[in-house]
């Protein structure tokens, strides 16, 4: 298992972390952050990966993208931070 299948898992409208991914692999949130920065696959949702305290977080597409996706997706998002966090967090 690596960085992009897991990614592929999260569910539309959903969210998950570089953290929680970090863990299930056993690597650094760093890594995962590196590895969903080369990602341009439209098939992996690297937007649907956040920081652990709700914040949106980088994306190789700009930030303003992730938001507009994210926001497409049905999440909502103020001041850079999503709302309801805990519901729409999935758990590897």
């Amino acid at each position: 298992m690596d960085v992009y299948s897991i990614v592929r898992k999260v569910p539309k409208g959903k969210v998950t972390t570089y953290k929680l991914i970090a863990e299930k692999l056993g690597i650094h949130p760093r890594a995962v952050a590196a590895a969903l920065r080369k990602n341009f696959n439209k098939n992996v949702p690297c937007h649907r990966v956040v920081y652990s305290n709700g914040g949106v977080g980088g994306y190789n597409r700009g930030v303003r993208n992730k938001i507009k996706l994210l926001r497409s997706e049905g999440i909502k998002i103020r001041n850079g931070k999503i709302i309801d966090f805990e519901r729409i967090l999935f758990k590897p």
